[in-house]
Protein backbone atom coordinates (compact mmCIF):
# COMPACT_ATOMS: atom_id res chain seq x y z
CA UNK A 1 0.00 0.00 0.00
CA UNK A 2 0.93 3.53 -0.67
CA UNK A 3 1.91 6.23 1.82
CA UNK A 4 -1.26 8.36 0.07
CA UNK A 5 -3.33 5.18 0.88
CA UNK A 6 -2.27 4.59 4.54
CA UNK A 7 -2.71 8.34 4.81
CA UNK A 8 -6.35 8.40 3.52
CA UNK A 9 -7.04 5.41 5.48
CA UNK A 10 -5.84 7.63 8.46
CA UNK A 11 -8.10 10.50 7.17
CA UNK A 12 -10.98 7.61 7.86
CA UNK A 13 -10.26 6.05 10.91
CA UNK A 14 -9.88 9.33 12.31
CA UNK A 15 -13.82 10.21 11.20
CA UNK A 16 -14.51 6.78 11.72
CA UNK A 17 -13.41 6.16 15.20
CA UNK A 18 -16.19 6.84 16.98
CA UNK A 19 -17.70 3.59 15.54
CA UNK A 20 -18.93 0.95 18.36
CA UNK A 21 -20.33 -2.53 18.67
CA UNK A 22 -20.19 -4.53 15.61
CA UNK A 23 -19.94 -3.40 12.20
CA UNK A 24 -23.02 -3.18 10.06
CA UNK A 25 -23.29 -4.59 6.62
CA UNK A 26 -20.86 -3.06 3.92
CA UNK A 27 -19.24 -1.28 6.92
CA UNK A 28 -15.07 -1.06 6.96
CA UNK A 29 -14.50 -3.41 9.50
CA UNK A 30 -10.33 -3.17 9.60
CA UNK A 31 -7.40 -1.84 7.66
CA UNK A 32 -4.28 0.32 8.41
CA UNK A 33 -5.39 2.96 11.34
CA UNK A 34 -8.92 1.54 11.82
CA UNK A 35 -10.01 2.06 15.28
CA UNK A 36 -13.73 1.18 14.98
CA UNK A 37 -15.50 -2.15 14.95
CA UNK A 38 -13.43 -4.89 14.03
CA UNK A 39 -16.56 -7.55 14.15
CA UNK A 40 -19.43 -8.08 11.91
CA UNK A 41 -23.22 -7.85 13.03
CA UNK A 42 -24.95 -11.32 12.51
CA UNK A 43 -25.40 -12.36 9.09
CA UNK A 44 -22.57 -11.09 7.91
CA UNK A 45 -19.00 -12.05 7.82
CA UNK A 46 -15.50 -10.27 7.02
CA UNK A 47 -14.30 -9.38 4.34
CA UNK A 48 -10.32 -8.59 3.71
CA UNK A 49 -8.75 -7.89 0.62
CA UNK A 50 -5.10 -6.46 1.39
CA UNK A 51 -4.98 -3.88 4.08
CA UNK A 52 -9.06 -3.71 4.20
CA UNK A 53 -11.64 -5.56 5.57
CA UNK A 54 -15.70 -5.41 5.43
CA UNK A 55 -18.65 -6.73 6.62
CA UNK A 56 -20.23 -8.55 3.96
CA UNK A 57 -23.94 -10.34 4.01
CA UNK A 58 -23.84 -14.43 3.42
CA UNK A 59 -20.91 -15.94 2.80
CA UNK A 60 -17.60 -13.88 2.47
CA UNK A 61 -13.96 -14.97 0.79
CA UNK A 62 -10.48 -12.94 1.22
CA UNK A 63 -8.30 -12.00 -0.95
CA UNK A 64 -6.08 -14.93 -0.32
CA UNK A 65 -9.62 -17.20 -0.87
CA UNK A 66 -10.10 -17.81 2.61
CA UNK A 67 -13.74 -18.63 3.71
CA UNK A 68 -15.77 -17.45 6.66
CA UNK A 69 -19.23 -18.12 7.06
CA UNK A 70 -21.89 -16.18 8.55
CA UNK A 71 -25.22 -17.25 10.72
CA UNK A 72 -27.41 -16.30 7.87
CA UNK A 73 -27.10 -16.53 4.24
CA UNK A 74 -29.72 -15.38 1.31
CA UNK A 75 -29.49 -16.80 -2.04
CA UNK A 76 -30.75 -13.25 -3.75
CA UNK A 77 -27.75 -11.59 -1.99
CA UNK A 78 -24.77 -13.59 -1.10
CA UNK A 79 -21.97 -12.46 -3.39
CA UNK A 80 -20.95 -15.31 -5.78
CA UNK A 81 -17.95 -13.77 -7.39
CA UNK A 82 -14.07 -14.10 -6.84
CA UNK A 83 -13.42 -11.19 -5.22
CA UNK A 84 -11.56 -10.34 -8.17
CA UNK A 85 -12.89 -7.96 -10.82
CA UNK A 86 -11.50 -8.52 -14.85
CA UNK A 87 -11.15 -4.89 -15.65
CA UNK A 88 -10.61 -2.23 -13.80
CA UNK A 89 -9.61 1.38 -15.32
CA UNK A 90 -9.95 4.88 -16.46
CA UNK A 91 -11.55 7.16 -18.84
CA UNK A 92 -9.32 9.39 -20.78
CA UNK A 93 -11.47 12.12 -22.00
CA UNK A 94 -10.47 14.66 -24.72
CA UNK A 95 -11.36 14.19 -28.04
CA UNK A 96 -15.33 14.34 -26.54
CA UNK A 97 -14.84 18.10 -25.31
CA UNK A 98 -17.35 20.34 -26.64
CA UNK A 99 -20.22 17.98 -26.46
CA UNK A 100 -23.38 18.78 -24.55
CA UNK A 101 -25.72 16.30 -23.20
CA UNK A 102 -28.36 17.33 -25.85
CA UNK A 103 -25.71 15.30 -28.16
CA UNK A 104 -24.30 18.67 -29.72
CA UNK A 105 -20.85 18.80 -30.54
CA UNK A 106 -18.72 21.44 -31.53
CA UNK A 107 -15.78 19.85 -33.39
CA UNK A 108 -13.27 22.35 -33.26
CA UNK A 109 -13.53 21.91 -29.43
CA UNK A 110 -12.29 18.56 -29.36
CA UNK A 111 -8.92 17.89 -27.28
CA UNK A 112 -6.93 15.20 -28.45
CA UNK A 113 -5.18 13.96 -24.97
CA UNK A 114 -2.12 13.43 -27.03
CA UNK A 115 0.81 15.08 -27.05
CA UNK A 116 1.21 15.40 -30.66
CA UNK A 117 -1.81 16.89 -30.65
CA UNK A 118 -0.96 19.61 -28.37
CA UNK A 119 -2.75 17.99 -25.31
CA UNK A 120 -1.85 15.81 -22.08
CA UNK A 121 0.19 13.30 -22.29
CA UNK A 122 -2.54 10.62 -22.88
CA UNK A 123 -0.18 7.71 -24.11
CA UNK A 124 2.16 8.40 -21.06
CA UNK A 125 -1.13 8.48 -18.60
CA UNK A 126 -1.88 5.26 -19.66
CA UNK A 127 1.05 3.61 -19.45
CA UNK A 128 2.00 5.12 -15.94
CA UNK A 129 -1.76 3.94 -14.83
CA UNK A 130 -1.01 0.16 -15.91
CA UNK A 131 2.89 -0.02 -14.61
CA UNK A 132 1.92 1.58 -11.28
CA UNK A 133 -1.86 0.86 -10.71
CA UNK A 134 -2.35 -2.56 -12.29
CA UNK A 135 -5.19 -0.89 -14.22
CA UNK A 136 -6.02 -2.99 -17.53
CA UNK A 137 -8.98 -1.47 -19.74
CA UNK A 138 -9.42 2.08 -20.52
CA UNK A 139 -12.22 4.16 -22.10
CA UNK A 140 -11.71 6.31 -24.85
CA UNK A 141 -14.70 9.03 -24.94
CA UNK A 142 -15.04 10.90 -28.67
CA UNK A 143 -17.74 12.84 -30.07
CA UNK A 144 -20.11 11.68 -33.15
CA UNK A 145 -19.42 14.61 -34.93
CA UNK A 146 -15.65 14.65 -34.34
CA UNK A 147 -15.77 11.00 -36.06
CA UNK A 148 -17.94 12.37 -39.03
CA UNK A 149 -16.84 16.19 -38.92
CA UNK A 150 -20.09 17.51 -38.70
CA UNK A 151 -21.63 16.37 -41.22
CA UNK A 152 -24.49 13.12 -41.08
CA UNK A 153 -22.74 10.70 -43.48
CA UNK A 154 -19.40 8.87 -43.65
CA UNK A 155 -17.10 8.42 -41.07
CA UNK A 156 -14.26 11.15 -41.78
CA UNK A 157 -10.84 8.88 -42.41
CA UNK A 158 -8.78 11.91 -41.17
CA UNK A 159 -9.84 12.67 -38.19
CA UNK A 160 -10.40 9.14 -37.42
CA UNK A 161 -6.89 8.60 -37.92
CA UNK A 162 -6.47 10.93 -35.38
CA UNK A 163 -8.56 9.38 -33.14
CA UNK A 164 -6.79 5.51 -33.80
CA UNK A 165 -3.47 7.39 -32.41
CA UNK A 166 -5.39 6.90 -29.11
CA UNK A 167 -6.72 3.82 -29.77
CA UNK A 168 -3.18 2.47 -30.66
CA UNK A 169 -1.40 4.48 -27.68
CA UNK A 170 -4.23 2.56 -25.27
CA UNK A 171 -3.60 -1.03 -27.32
CA UNK A 172 0.50 -0.39 -26.86
CA UNK A 173 -0.15 -1.21 -22.93
CA UNK A 174 -1.47 -4.20 -23.31
CA UNK A 175 -5.01 -2.84 -22.00
CA UNK A 176 -8.35 -3.37 -23.18
CA UNK A 177 -9.53 0.11 -25.08
CA UNK A 178 -13.40 1.04 -24.96
CA UNK A 179 -14.12 2.84 -28.22
CA UNK A 180 -17.27 5.37 -26.59
CA UNK A 181 -19.45 7.49 -28.87
CA UNK A 182 -20.16 9.99 -26.27
CA UNK A 183 -23.44 11.59 -27.42
CA UNK A 184 -26.18 10.39 -24.99
CA UNK A 185 -28.28 8.93 -27.92
CA UNK A 186 -28.52 12.11 -29.81
CA UNK A 187 -27.11 14.32 -32.54
CA UNK A 188 -27.50 17.94 -32.13
CA UNK A 189 -30.28 17.69 -29.70
CA UNK A 190 -32.49 14.76 -32.03
CA UNK A 191 -33.04 11.24 -30.39
CA UNK A 192 -31.59 8.10 -33.03
CA UNK A 193 -33.91 6.66 -34.47
CA UNK A 194 -36.73 8.80 -32.58
CA UNK A 195 -36.92 11.76 -34.92
CA UNK A 196 -33.61 12.38 -35.12
CA UNK A 197 -30.48 10.20 -37.50
CA UNK A 198 -31.71 7.21 -38.60
CA UNK A 199 -31.06 3.68 -37.53
CA UNK A 200 -29.18 3.27 -40.65
CA UNK A 201 -27.03 6.26 -40.31
CA UNK A 202 -25.79 5.07 -36.60
CA UNK A 203 -25.00 1.36 -37.90
CA UNK A 204 -23.43 3.02 -40.60
CA UNK A 205 -20.58 4.63 -38.09
CA UNK A 206 -20.16 1.68 -36.26
CA UNK A 207 -19.92 -0.61 -39.15
CA UNK A 208 -17.04 2.05 -40.17
CA UNK A 209 -15.67 1.89 -36.82
CA UNK A 210 -15.65 -2.09 -36.47
CA UNK A 211 -14.02 -2.93 -40.18
CA UNK A 212 -10.97 -0.52 -38.82
CA UNK A 213 -10.73 -3.05 -35.33
CA UNK A 214 -12.01 -6.46 -36.38
CA UNK A 215 -9.08 -8.37 -35.67
CA UNK A 216 -8.02 -6.41 -32.59
CA UNK A 217 -9.37 -8.77 -29.76
CA UNK A 218 -8.43 -5.70 -26.67
CA UNK A 219 -11.15 -3.33 -28.26
CA UNK A 220 -14.55 -2.67 -26.72
CA UNK A 221 -17.51 -1.24 -28.29
CA UNK A 222 -19.34 1.48 -26.30
CA UNK A 223 -22.24 1.48 -28.37
CA UNK A 224 -23.11 5.26 -27.08
CA UNK A 225 -22.32 7.28 -23.75
CA UNK A 226 -25.51 7.92 -21.38
CA UNK A 227 -28.79 7.64 -23.51
CA UNK A 228 -31.07 9.92 -21.27
CA UNK A 229 -34.94 11.11 -21.32
CA UNK A 230 -35.71 8.91 -24.73
CA UNK A 231 -39.05 8.47 -25.16
CA UNK A 232 -39.25 4.43 -26.30
CA UNK A 233 -36.69 2.55 -24.57
CA UNK A 234 -37.74 -0.24 -26.75
CA UNK A 235 -37.25 1.88 -29.69
CA UNK A 236 -34.03 2.62 -28.66
CA UNK A 237 -33.40 -1.41 -27.92
CA UNK A 238 -34.10 -1.63 -32.23
CA UNK A 239 -31.16 1.24 -32.48
CA UNK A 240 -28.99 -1.15 -30.37
CA UNK A 241 -29.84 -3.84 -32.29
CA UNK A 242 -28.53 -2.12 -35.68
CA UNK A 243 -25.24 -1.13 -34.18
CA UNK A 244 -24.99 -4.50 -32.88
CA UNK A 245 -25.84 -6.37 -35.83
CA UNK A 246 -23.32 -3.99 -38.32
CA UNK A 247 -20.45 -4.68 -36.12
CA UNK A 248 -20.90 -8.35 -36.61
CA UNK A 249 -21.09 -7.76 -39.75
CA UNK A 250 -17.89 -5.56 -40.40
CA UNK A 251 -16.04 -8.94 -39.16
CA UNK A 252 -15.66 -7.69 -35.47
CA UNK A 253 -17.53 -11.11 -34.79
CA UNK A 254 -16.05 -11.94 -30.79
CA UNK A 255 -15.07 -8.55 -29.15
CA UNK A 256 -17.08 -7.08 -26.14
CA UNK A 257 -20.01 -4.77 -27.24
CA UNK A 258 -21.61 -2.35 -24.38
CA UNK A 259 -25.32 -1.75 -24.29
CA UNK A 260 -26.56 1.10 -22.67
CA UNK A 261 -29.86 2.07 -21.34
CA UNK A 262 -32.04 4.89 -20.41
CA UNK A 263 -31.89 7.60 -17.27
CA UNK A 264 -28.08 8.37 -18.09
CA UNK A 265 -27.37 4.53 -18.48
CA UNK A 266 -27.54 4.58 -14.57
CA UNK A 267 -27.03 0.95 -12.67
CA UNK A 268 -29.62 2.36 -10.08
CA UNK A 269 -32.77 2.10 -12.78
CA UNK A 270 -31.44 -0.01 -14.97
CA UNK A 271 -34.36 -2.57 -14.43
CA UNK A 272 -36.86 -0.31 -13.37
CA UNK A 273 -36.82 1.72 -16.24
CA UNK A 274 -37.19 -1.30 -18.47
CA UNK A 275 -33.66 -0.73 -20.06
CA UNK A 276 -32.65 -4.30 -19.12
CA UNK A 277 -35.61 -5.95 -20.20
CA UNK A 278 -35.45 -4.17 -24.00
CA UNK A 279 -32.02 -4.58 -23.59
CA UNK A 280 -32.01 -8.18 -23.42
CA UNK A 281 -33.59 -8.58 -26.59
CA UNK A 282 -30.46 -7.28 -28.32
CA UNK A 283 -28.87 -9.95 -29.75
CA UNK A 284 -25.72 -11.06 -31.56
CA UNK A 285 -26.57 -12.23 -35.65
CA UNK A 286 -26.40 -16.13 -34.62
CA UNK A 287 -29.29 -15.32 -32.04
CA UNK A 288 -26.53 -15.23 -29.07
CA UNK A 289 -26.31 -12.77 -26.61
CA UNK A 290 -22.46 -13.60 -26.09
CA UNK A 291 -20.31 -11.05 -25.17
CA UNK A 292 -23.13 -8.31 -25.45
CA UNK A 293 -22.66 -6.93 -21.96
CA UNK A 294 -24.98 -4.38 -20.34
CA UNK A 295 -23.19 -0.69 -19.90
CA UNK A 296 -24.04 1.27 -16.49
CA UNK A 297 -22.78 4.33 -14.43
CA UNK A 298 -22.70 5.15 -10.84
CA UNK A 299 -21.68 8.19 -9.29
CA UNK A 300 -21.83 8.63 -5.57
CA UNK A 301 -22.82 12.25 -4.88
CA UNK A 302 -26.04 13.62 -3.53
CA UNK A 303 -28.10 13.66 -6.57
CA UNK A 304 -26.10 11.01 -8.42
CA UNK A 305 -24.29 13.97 -10.96
CA UNK A 306 -20.67 13.02 -10.32
CA UNK A 307 -20.14 17.01 -10.21
CA UNK A 308 -19.81 17.39 -6.42
CA UNK A 309 -16.74 16.57 -4.40
CA UNK A 310 -18.19 14.59 -1.59
CA UNK A 311 -19.70 11.26 -1.56
CA UNK A 312 -22.96 10.60 0.64
CA UNK A 313 -23.29 6.83 -0.71
CA UNK A 314 -21.90 3.50 -1.81
CA UNK A 315 -24.91 2.56 -4.12
CA UNK A 316 -24.70 -1.12 -2.51
CA UNK A 317 -29.07 -1.30 -1.38
CA UNK A 318 -30.20 1.39 -3.83
CA UNK A 319 -28.75 -0.05 -7.24
CA UNK A 320 -25.93 -2.30 -6.96
CA UNK A 321 -27.86 -4.88 -5.10
CA UNK A 322 -30.74 -4.79 -7.26
CA UNK A 323 -28.73 -5.20 -10.32
CA UNK A 324 -26.42 -7.71 -9.18
CA UNK A 325 -30.10 -10.11 -8.46
CA UNK A 326 -31.68 -8.99 -11.64
CA UNK A 327 -28.41 -10.08 -13.66
CA UNK A 328 -27.65 -13.42 -12.11
CA UNK A 329 -31.42 -14.50 -12.22
CA UNK A 330 -30.68 -13.90 -15.97
CA UNK A 331 -26.88 -14.93 -16.36
CA UNK A 332 -25.94 -11.25 -17.96
CA UNK A 333 -23.52 -9.46 -17.21
CA UNK A 334 -22.34 -5.63 -16.76
CA UNK A 335 -19.76 -3.01 -16.45
CA UNK A 336 -19.48 0.56 -14.82
CA UNK A 337 -17.62 2.36 -17.02
CA UNK A 338 -18.13 5.55 -15.64
CA UNK A 339 -18.15 6.20 -11.39
CA UNK A 340 -15.78 7.95 -9.54
CA UNK A 341 -15.64 10.87 -7.01
CA UNK A 342 -13.61 14.00 -5.31
CA UNK A 343 -10.14 13.44 -3.67
CA UNK A 344 -11.81 13.35 -0.54
CA UNK A 345 -12.50 11.05 2.61
CA UNK A 346 -15.99 10.71 1.80
CA UNK A 347 -15.47 9.35 -1.59
CA UNK A 348 -12.57 6.86 -0.31
CA UNK A 349 -15.05 6.01 2.19
CA UNK A 350 -17.73 4.99 0.21
CA UNK A 351 -16.14 4.28 -3.35
CA UNK A 352 -13.97 1.88 -1.18
CA UNK A 353 -17.08 -0.31 0.03
CA UNK A 354 -19.17 0.14 -4.01
CA UNK A 355 -15.60 -1.89 -4.95
CA UNK A 356 -15.37 -4.06 -2.55
CA UNK A 357 -19.20 -5.13 -3.01
CA UNK A 358 -18.65 -5.61 -6.89
CA UNK A 359 -15.32 -7.71 -6.26
CA UNK A 360 -17.32 -9.87 -4.60
CA UNK A 361 -20.26 -9.85 -7.35
CA UNK A 362 -17.49 -10.46 -10.25
CA UNK A 363 -19.49 -13.16 -11.78
CA UNK A 364 -21.55 -10.10 -13.50
CA UNK A 365 -20.38 -7.27 -12.65
CA UNK A 366 -17.01 -7.12 -14.66
CA UNK A 367 -15.13 -3.92 -13.54
CA UNK A 368 -14.96 -0.11 -13.58
CA UNK A 369 -13.39 2.46 -15.44
CA UNK A 370 -12.99 5.60 -12.86
CA UNK A 371 -14.24 9.47 -14.42
CA UNK A 372 -11.53 10.85 -15.31
CA UNK A 373 -8.32 11.55 -16.71
CA UNK A 374 -7.09 12.36 -20.35
CA UNK A 375 -7.24 16.40 -20.66
CA UNK A 376 -9.07 17.32 -17.52
CA UNK A 377 -6.98 20.02 -15.74
CA UNK A 378 -5.82 18.93 -11.44
CA UNK A 379 -8.18 21.14 -10.23
CA UNK A 380 -11.23 18.92 -11.93
CA UNK A 381 -13.46 17.81 -9.06
CA UNK A 382 -13.40 14.51 -10.17
CA UNK A 383 -9.63 14.34 -11.32
CA UNK A 384 -7.85 11.52 -11.61
CA UNK A 385 -4.69 12.83 -14.16
CA UNK A 386 -1.68 11.87 -12.09
CA UNK A 387 1.01 13.84 -10.75
CA UNK A 388 4.09 12.82 -12.86
CA UNK A 389 4.37 8.95 -10.81
CA UNK A 390 2.06 10.49 -8.06
CA UNK A 391 -1.72 9.26 -8.18
CA UNK A 392 -4.47 11.20 -6.98
CA UNK A 393 -5.90 10.49 -3.46
CA UNK A 394 -9.11 8.80 -4.69
CA UNK A 395 -7.19 6.20 -7.16
CA UNK A 396 -4.48 5.95 -4.85
CA UNK A 397 -6.68 5.02 -1.97
CA UNK A 398 -9.90 2.68 -4.26
CA UNK A 399 -9.82 3.08 -7.65
CA UNK A 400 -6.49 1.39 -8.19
CA UNK A 401 -6.25 -2.59 -8.00
CA UNK A 402 -3.24 -2.02 -5.73
CA UNK A 403 -4.66 0.16 -3.20
CA UNK A 404 -6.35 -2.74 -1.55
CA UNK A 405 -10.22 -2.51 -2.33
CA UNK A 406 -10.09 -4.61 -4.66
CA UNK A 407 -7.72 -7.62 -5.82
CA UNK A 408 -7.57 -7.02 -9.15
CA UNK A 409 -6.79 -9.06 -12.67
CA UNK A 410 -4.02 -7.19 -14.53
CA UNK A 411 -3.98 -10.26 -17.10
Amino acid sequence: MTTRSAFALAILAAMLSSVQGQGAAWSQCGGIGWTGATTCVSGSSTYKIIDYSQCIPGTATTGTGTTTTATTTSTATSPSGTGSLKFVGVNIAGFDFGCGTDGTCVVSQAYPPLSQYGGADGKGQMTHFVNNDGFNMFRLPVGWQYLLNNALGPVNQANLNEYDALVQACLGTGAWCIIDIHNYARWNGAIIGQGGPTNAQFASTWSTIAAKYANTAKVVFGVMNEPHDVPNINTWATSVQAAVTAIRQAGATSQMILLPGNDWTSAGSFVSDGSAAALSTVKNPDGSTTNLIFDVHKYLDSDNSGTHAECTTNNIASAWTPLVQWLRANKRQALNTETGGGNTASCVEFICQQIAYQAQNSDVILGYVGWSAGNFNSSYVLSEVPSGSTDTLLVSSCMSPKAGAQKGSTS
